[in-house]
C-alpha cells in the first residue's frame, strides 16, 4: 500500500497538468495514460466496471500481489480520475451470497 500511495503522490507532484493543488484533490489524467500507469507502475488489473451516469463509468482495479485496490471514474471526454484507493482487497468467491 505504501508503494501505491507513494506512486500516487509522485504522479500528483510531477504530472504536467496537475498544477498547484491540494493533495486531497482527486487525481485525473488522460484515460490511456492513467491505464498505462496503473498497469505498469502498480501492476494493477481492471476487475470490474459499471455505469454511474450516461457519461461516466466506474472501474475497480486491483494489484493482486499487494492487495491494493483503486477506484477509477472514467468520463466520455477521455479523462479518468482516481477517486479512492485502499488496501487488503478480498474477492468474494463466484456465486457466494454477498450477505
Amino acid at each position: 500500500m505504501k508503494q501505491l500511495v507513494f506512486g500516487a503522490l509522485c504522479i500528483l507532484a510531477f504530472a504536467p497538468q496537475a498544477g498547484a493543488g491540494n493533495l486531497t484533490d482527486v487525481y485525473c489524467d488522460d484515460s490511456a495514460r492513467l491505464d498505462r500507469t496503473l498497469e505498469t507502475t502498480h501492476r494493477a488489473e481492471r476487475i470490474g466496471s459499471g455505469l454511474r451516469s450516461p457519461d461516466a463509468l466506474v472501474e475497480i482495479w486491483i494489484a493482486p500481489a499487494s492487495g491494493d485496490w483503486i477506484l477509477v471514474q472514467r468520463y466520455a471526454s477521455g479523462t479518468a480520475c482516481i477517486v479512492a484507493l485502499g488496501e487488503d482487497w478480498e474477492s468474494a468467491p463466484a456465486g457466494a451470497d454477498p450477505a
